[in-house]
Order: structure tokens, then sequence, then C-alpha cells
């Protein structure tokens, strides 16, 4: 007598499978039958203050903008706006260091520390010594660049 070739495995699999295609077919219907609701699109209004809403905004409270006031972009600068800006700055050298050709100037006006390197100087410095330096941004924060002494 021959077995059966169907093993626990395969009917619990082909089980899944059948039970998977009804639940596929269930869900189709269901979607089916919410699209025939005819509820349509809703429709989402903006109120007077900006907000959505699902009702319409009262006309009354309406308010007229004129398109000459609307400004895109940044203002233009009149010409007393402009402060006066001085890109040079004052400070003292807190250390540098000759060998490796490095440094660093904490600024006189807010005590912060900007680096500066042998490239950017223009005279010969020494720790303690007093400098004038303009800024420059680098690749780790800002540098002293143009560094003379006073």
């Amino acid at each position: 007598m021959a077995k059966s070739q169907q093993t626990y495995s395969k009917t619990e699999k082909e089980k899944k499978r059948l039970k998977k295609r009804e639940d596929k077919k269930k869900k189709k219907e269901a979607r089916k039958a919410e699209k025939d609701d005819g509820a349509g699109i809703p429709f989402a209004y903006v109120d007077h203050m900006g907000n959505l809403v699902d009702t319409p905004p009262d006309p009354s409270l309406k308010v007229k903008v004129d398109a000459d006031d609307i400004v895109l972009g940044i203002p233009k600068k009149e010409e007393g706006d402009e402060e006066k800006f001085d890109p040079v700055r004052n400070g003292k050298v807190s250390f540098y260091d000759f060998n490796k050709g490095f440094g660093f100037i904490i600024d006189s006006e807010n005590n912060e520390k900007y680096f500066v390197h042998v490239s950017g100087l223009i005279d010969e410095i020494d720790e303690g010594n007093a400098v004038s330096f303009e800024l420059e941004k680098g690749m780790k924060g800002m540098n002293a660049v143009r560094v003379k002494r006073i």
C-alpha cells in the first residue's frame, strides 16, 4: 500500500494560502463597497485666520490685501540703516608655536579665541604681543588673517 504524498506542513501551507486568498478577496470587496458610498472628495476651506476648516468662510470677515504691500525677499537697505563695521580687530597673542607655525589670538572686544596660521601673518609675532587682525571663515571656525603687530 502506497503512502500519501501529502505531509502535515504541506497541508498547513495550503491552508494559509487559501486563507490569504480569502482575506484579499474580502478586502477588495470592502474597498469596492466603500467606493460606492458616493461621498466624493471632501472640501477644505481656509478661514480668515489662515486655518483649514470644513465649513465655507464668512465673506464679511474677508480682508482685502493690496498686492503692492506684499514684500518678497529681503527689504532693501536705506543709506542710513547700515552700521559702521570695522573688519580690523585688535587682540593679544595668547599662544604661538614657531616650530609648528600656528597659534591663538584673543580678541580684546569679546574675548573670543581665534586660530592664526603662519600663512596669515604680515609681521612676526610672539606670545603677549598686541596685534591687529581680520577674520576669515576657516575649516573649523573663524581664523585670524592679515595679522600685524601694533
